[in-house]
């Protein structure tokens, strides 16, 4: 089958690949689309992997002020690590930082993954979500399910990773990091943040 330009830019728009493998991935899956999307997403994973356990020291301090009528009255302020300073200058890199402080100033996470999450706050969630669905007249043997779901629910309102993007919630945040890494080729990490407002009470 004849691999289009058309159909190598569709699966660029898709994916975010390079051309070159974008048009390798086509003409292994025979012009499937979906395949070929598979098949780049499983690449992309693999070389994500490899990449997380080498060091990340270099980055930006990234700032984000949100200004109305009223004045400035929310900041966000967050470290965004890479391995090299070269990538750190690019406009990519850059970008990336810009996203996740607008990110963070209309989402308002308040951890970063599950797992810095404190089992007493998990704990709490948990009594309350029990508490409801027994409320509700939810038959015991499924009370736990429900519990756990909500649980979920609770992790992607809260931590940041497990977030949809507000730019594009087909992605989580997560997704969009893991993206930059198989673009960019080194270890990104979000290594903290926090986000201020005017009268948020502490």
């Amino acid at each position: 089958m004849e691999i289009t330009t058309a159909m190598v830019k569709e699966l660029r728009e898709t994916t975010s690949a390079g051309v070159l493998e974008c048009r390798k991935a086509l003409e292994a899956c025979e012009g499937d689309l979906e395949q070929a999307a598979a098949r780049l997403r499983e690449k992309g994973l693999a070389t994500v992997a490899k990449k997380s356990s080498r060091e990340a020291s270099e980055g930006t301090i990234e700032a984000y002020v949100h200004s109305d009528m009223a004045g400035s009255r929310l900041g966000v302020l967050l470290e965004l690590n890479c391995e090299t300073d070269f990538v750190a200058k690019t406009d990519e890199f850059k970008q990336l930082a810009h996203d996740l402080a607008l990110h963070i100033s209309f989402a308002a996470p308040q951890y970063s993954t599950r797992d810095d999450v404190p089992e007493s706050v998990v704990e709490s969630e948990k009594a309350d979500y029990r508490a409801q669905a027994l409320e509700e007249g939810k038959p015991e043997k499924i009370v736990d399910r429900i519990v756990e779901g909500r649980l979920e629910k609770f992790y992607q309102d809260i931590c940041i990773m497990e977030q949809p993007f507000i730019k594009d919630e087909d992605k989580t945040i997560q997704d969009l990091i893991n993206d930059a890494i198989a673009k960019m080729g080194e270890n990104i990490v979000l290594r903290r943040f926090v986000r201020y407002q005017v009268g948020e009470t502490v």
